[in-house]
């Protein structure tokens, strides 16, 4: 675990949420119940982007106490308890629907905000279209690699908490080594109680490594020990089985210094969809069969509607129309249909199969066809 450490955090943020002004609504979630929103605080000139999310429930939150089980001792918030106000919508025989509302500790938010906000936050929190990119090495070099070396966000915040600048009560693990070492902390996503919706972040203390990409046979120390000692941490820290966690790396990243993501294979977390994650011991394992499998690797991620990059790659290939078809795609099989008879085929074997296909290309009953080809 890491040693204890004076924190240089700066509790108080330079804005007041309370007097954010809604510019418009990027997206919103009806299935993760949260919406992500574009705005001001002070400055109008600066954009704001507002996270609001649900927080998901807690098993200790439904818990109820039998009378004699009660007693003097203070009581955890729960959902079943005088405080719960109920509106009847309808009753109908077995079933009945109601609006509750519950006492004021479990009606919280999780609110993330991002100030200001650059246009690439903006974009990574729109709706829009998606396109699947298949990155060759050669494209990665030659498109992808210029791109993100020029325009990523900034890794200052990586850097702090590597540092033990900011976030150092945050974390749940570190392991100092230079090479093989990293910190473990919660993600933004997760409120950092409901161990259902558990969501960390293993971010290594070697500087060099952007992405998949970069990794070779020479990273196989560092990832075997991410893997191993991030499910010693969890284990010992939240009680978590570590059969139960899913390890894996998002390409293309948020940010591009290397992290694994965590969480348990039980919760649906967003970026676990094939076209984005890549499984921890899956690159492990690429890794220990081909040292520089992620420089040979065709790569496929996506990209949305507005990122500069995929007007780079549109100017490579065509992404966001497919070649239309000619209009002449069944002509081959009408010309073949009129070419002269094949070789070994006399013209009454041509004739007799013509025959045919008049019967099958005429409705039946067609008696004068039917003598013609008798």
């Amino acid at each position: 675990m890491t040693e204890p450490v004076e924190s240089s955090e700066v509790k108080s943020p330079s804005y007041d949420l309370s007097k954010f002004r809604l510019k418009r609504i990027l997206t919103n979630n009806t299935v993760r119940k949260s919406i992500s929103l574009l705005g001001t605080f002070d400055d109008p000139a600066d954009d704001a982007i507002v996270v609001l999310e649900k927080n998901a429930y807690r098993e200790s939150e439904v818990a109820t106490e039998l009378p004699s089980e009660e007693s003097e001792s203070p009581k955890k918030p729960s959902y079943f308890s005088a405080d719960l106000k109920v509106d009847t919508e309808f009753v109908n025989n077995i079933y009945g629907s109601y609006q509750v509302v519950p006492s004021r500790d479990l009606c919280g938010v999780k609110c993330t905000v991002i100030y200001p906000a650059t246009e690439k936050h903006i974009e990574k929190y729109s709706v829009c279209q998606k396109y699947l990119i298949r990155e060759t090495p050669d494209l990665y070099q030659r498109i992808t690699l210029p791109y993100l070396t020029s325009s990523q966000f900034s890794l200052e915040w990586v850097y702090n908490i590597l540092e033990h600048k900011q976030e150092t009560e945050r974390i749940v693990f570190e392991d100092k080594d230079p090479e093989t070492g990293f910190i473990l902390l919660p993600d933004l996503k997760w409120d950092g109680r409901n161990i259902e919706s558990l969501y960390l972040l293993g971010i290594v203390h070697k500087h060099d490594i952007k992405s998949l990409r970069d990794l070779n046979g020479s990273h196989l120390d560092l990832l075997r020990n991410l893997r191993q000692s991030s499910k010693d941490a969890i284990s010992k820290r939240y009680g978590i089985n570590p059969n139960q966690l899913r390890m894996y790396f998002h390409y293309q990243p948020s940010f591009y210094h290397l992290h694994v993501h965590i969480n348990p294979v039980r919760n649906d977390a967003p970026g676990i969809w094939c076209e984005k994650s890549h499984m921890l011991d899956t690159v492990i394992n690429n890794l220990e069969l081909m040292t520089d499998y992620y420089q040979r690797a065709t790569l496929p991620f996506v990209l949305y509607e507005g990122n500069k990059l995929l007007d780079l790659y549109e100017q490579e290939q065509p992404i966001r129309v497919v070649p239309a078809l000619g209009d002449d795609k069944e002509q081959p099989e009408k010309e073949s249909a009129d070419a002269d008879p094949a070789k070994g085929c006399s013209n009454e074997e041509q004739e007799e199969r013509q025959c045919k296909r008049i019967k099958l290309a005429t409705p039946e009953p067609k008696e004068a066809t039917a003598q013609a080809c008798a």
